[in-house]
């Protein structure tokens, strides 16, 4: 077979192997970007574990609810620095209170599902020896965080940490905050006493608040 007529079926093999190299590469392009999707709704979701199981001290409900007796928890870490406001806050000031403290971002929507029934409860309770604090992460500018609050009339302060160190403080295997939202109870001696990974309802928000108020 002379060379001219050798050549097309060189061509035909070399187009199938493009194909192939291209499909391929496509293939891996929506494996990645699937990937990809999973980390962001990772970062903002409606659920999640609760981090327990071993020597843990502290229970799981079923309402999804994380739990721990007065003589078991773990003292929260030093969460302080400046708010989405630009004032500086303390958190250990107010120890001596009981302290709700919600992880949040703009961009989250189970986080602005939640944001009116954390002012009602706030509104309610706010006289009881009790401060709410936010925690705003993951928002480049205080821009987004300034306009949520305002669209939501929330009046209490939020600690600005656009790269989730203050999360990182928190012990492994204790009630730490691992989703966006999450929300803590701290206690009067600035122990954690409940932790919810999960946007609340009122309903929710209150039954993790009044037991550690009625605390003696």
């Amino acid at each position: 077979m002379c060379a001219a007529s050798r050549a097309p079926q060189r061509s035909h093999r070399t187009d199938s192997r493009n194909r192939t190299t291209r499909d391929r590469s496509r293939a891996a392009l929506l494996v990645a970007g699937a990937a990809a999707a999973a980390l962001t709704l990772a970062a903002c979701t409606s659920g999640g574990t609760s981090g327990g199981g071993g020597d843990t001290n502290f229970v799981t409900g079923s309402n999804g609810i994380a739990t721990a007796e007065q003589g078991d928890r773990d003292a929260a870490p030093e969460l302080s620095g400046k708010t989405v406001d630009g004032t500086q806050l303390d958190i250990g000031d107010y120890k001596g209170k009981v302290v709700v403290v919600n992880v949040w971002g703009s961009w989250c929507p189970p986080c602005r599902a939640e944001a009116k029934n954390f002012q009602k409860v706030y509104q309610d309770v706010k006289d009881q020896g009790v401060e709410f604090v936010g925690i705003n992460t993951r928002d480049t500018s205080t821009g987004p965080a300034k306009a949520f609050e305002k669209d939501y009339g929330i009046s209490y302060p939020s600690l600005y940490d656009p790269t989730g160190k203050l999360m990182l403080r928190f012990k492994k295997g204790t009630l730490n905050p691992q989703l966006i939202p999450s929300t803590l109870v701290i206690d009067r001696d600035g122990k954690v006493a409940a932790r919810a990974l999960q946007p609340l309802s009122e309903e929710k928000l209150r039954s993790m608040v009044e037991p550690v108020v009625a605390e003696k």
